[in-house]
């Protein structure tokens, strides 16, 4: 994958495999059947702060790896190179992260690119924070997404998040009781982006202290 010089890495730990929720695995399906399929596609995925867009989008760009596609990643959520939407139609893959977020001169290219595409093989998996009807872009712009396929990501319950922080504390091979994660998610914060940062500090702060991460350990960490 050409990263263009782009100031970001991908998360090896953000795949499709590990991808939580039953209708997210719809999308999923999806996108998979999209691999097979010989002309353009565009696809819009929308939701809110920590809902998954970039796991599914950094997801769908490893996946394009693994079967030796052409793919660029593009998280706008990051300072972007001018240009940087510039003849990518020669892809097989464009994941456009956080579209709410590209400047009008971004904007434009990306309405540009959308028109290019259609006479090429290239997929464009778009993501948003709300549904195109209601992004503050360009009129353009806003018309053509609206124009996609969309799906909306699924709210993650807050069994779905314990299950993601306990996965998270076996793959460091960290036990910790359940009353934990009870804990961080009605006194520190139910934002999957929040716990999983508290998890990062926590971890740390165990290992310097040599101490099992406890209650009174997270409320010393992150000043509950």
């Amino acid at each position: 994958m050409d990263q263009l010089g782009l100031p970001f890495a991908l998360n090896a730990k953000m795949l499709w495999c590990n991808f939580i929720g039953d209708k997210n695995q719809q999308i999923v399906e999806f996108l998979t059947h999209l691999f097979t399929h010989p002309s353009s596609s565009v696809v819009y995925v929308y939701g809110g702060k920590s809902s998954g867009k970039t796991h599914l989008l950094q997801g769908c760009t490893f996946e394009a790896l693994d079967r030796s596609q052409r793919v660029v990643y593009l998280d706008f959520g990051q300072d972007m190179p001018e240009g940087v939407l510039n003849g990518l139609e020669g892809n097989d893959w464009v994941c456009i992260d956080n579209v709410e977020c590209l400047n009008e001169t971004q904007q434009q290219e990306l309405f540009d690119l959308y028109n290019r595409s259609a006479s090429t093989s290239v997929k464009l998996l778009v993501s948003g924070n709300v549904l195109p009807s209601d992004l503050n872009v360009i009129k353009d712009l806003k018309t053509r997404l609206s124009l996609t396929t969309l799906f909306g990501l699924e709210a993650l319950s807050d069994e779905c998040k314990k299950n993601i922080i306990a996965q998270k504390m076996n793959e460091r091979n960290l036990r910790v009781e359940h009353k934990i994660y009870d804990y961080l998610l009605k006194y520190y914060s139910r934002d999957l982006t929040d716990l999983l940062n508290a998890i990062d500090q926590l971890d740390k702060a165990s290992l310097q202290q040599k101490n099992r991460i406890t209650i009174p350990l997270i409320k010393q960490v992150l000043s509950i």
